[in-house]
């Protein structure tokens, strides 16, 4: 069965784009971009249907898709919130405050890392290097990073959200 009219018309034109960029053989090499593609238009996470669809688009294997999207930190299997803040806890981050980091968010938002607001407006999440470790601790939202996180930059950040 043919899954992939789950994407819609806008994911499938995008998803093309990156489809462009490799050999024509090599429709699997997007299947990263897809994913996120795919979440990005399913409010934030993916399903067991779209991981097929997007498999049946890249003709290549679901499994293998449920292997990248299972693998990589940035796709999420169940609903999150409208914020999803994604905390480094890494060495970096850890050495200069992370802990702080995290109970501060806690303390704000009443909630633990892996868990969302009761509002479904913030999740927040513990992910290994984001790659910024001059800067820490650093936390990411959406495609932003925010660095050198203190309480009051924190709170400054969840002002702007609210």
């Amino acid at each position: 069965t043919n899954t992939s009219d789950l994407l819609s018309a806008e994911s499938r034109a995008e998803i093309d784009k990156w489809i462009a960029k490799y050999p024509v053989d090599q429709k699997q090499s997007a299947c990263m971009a897809a994913l996120r593609i795919a979440q990005d238009a399913n409010g934030g996470y993916l399903t067991e249907p779209l991981m097929a669809a997007v498999a049946d688009y890249l003709e290549m294997p679901k499994i293998s898709v449920y292997e990248v999207a299972t693998f990589y930190s940035m796709y999420e299997l169940s609903p999150v919130g409208e914020h999803k803040i994604c905390i480094c806890t890494n060495i970096s981050c850890m050495l200069r405050g992370s802990d702080e980091v995290v109970a501060h968010f806690d303390k704000r938002l009443g909630i633990k890392l892996g868990e969302t607001t009761e509002d479904g407006k913030f999740t927040l999440k513990e992910v290994e290097c984001l790659g910024a470790c001059v800067n820490a601790p650093v936390a990411q939202l959406g495609r932003e990073y925010h660095e050198n996180l203190t309480s009051e930059t924190i709170d400054a950040l969840l002002v702007q959200l609210e």
